[in-house]
């Protein structure tokens, strides 16, 4: 008895301290992995944030670095084109939206961004290229029935039929 005791004893100090390093080296593998992938989306989330907020001339910094870290992805190239074309600077919100569409030719939001710029450049024409792509892309999706909108409108605006 005092034998199977002992065992038991030992089998369990055995287990908990396997127990106890497992544990630690998931937790040492869980922090170096997720603190660098989860600053990168940390960065472009928050940039997301501040522009939702009308904070573009903020959220410019953290796409920038967000592509520093991870390499240029057509997400933050299309958010970036659309934080300086709000914050005026429509030429840089064009060359990021063309580098976004030039890694995803059918990029949503790239595709309905430009062609918004291009409402606001008077360019019409090129417009509604944007809108053409958008429908071959994905129909009538949200991206496409706000283009549609905004062409509208700016036919209303210009008199145009």
């Amino acid at each position: 008895m005092t034998t199977n005791l002992f065992s038991r004893s030992r089998v369990t100090i055995i287990t908990m301290c396997l127990g106890v390093t497992l544990a630690a080296v998931q937790a040492h593998a869980m922090g170096s992995d997720s603190s660098t992938g989860s600053a990168r989306i940390t960065d472009y989330a928050k940039a997301v944030e501040l522009i939702d907020d009308e904070e573009y001339s903020k959220a410019i910094p953290l796409l920038k670095k967000s592509i520093r870290e991870k390499g240029d992805y057509a997400d933050a190239l299309n958010q970036l084109g659309f934080a300086y074309r709000k914050s005026g600077n429509w030429k840089v919100g064009m060359e990021y939206y063309l580098k976004a569409l030039a890694l995803e030719p059918n990029h949503l939001g790239a595709n309905e961004y430009l062609g918004e710029l291009y409402l606001e450049e008077d360019d019409l024409p090129n417009a509604e290229k944007q809108l053409v792509t958008l429908q071959k892309a994905c129909g009538t999706c949200d991206e496409y029935e706000e283009l549609a909108e905004a062409i509208e409108d700016y036919k209303d605006d210009k008199n145009i039929d």
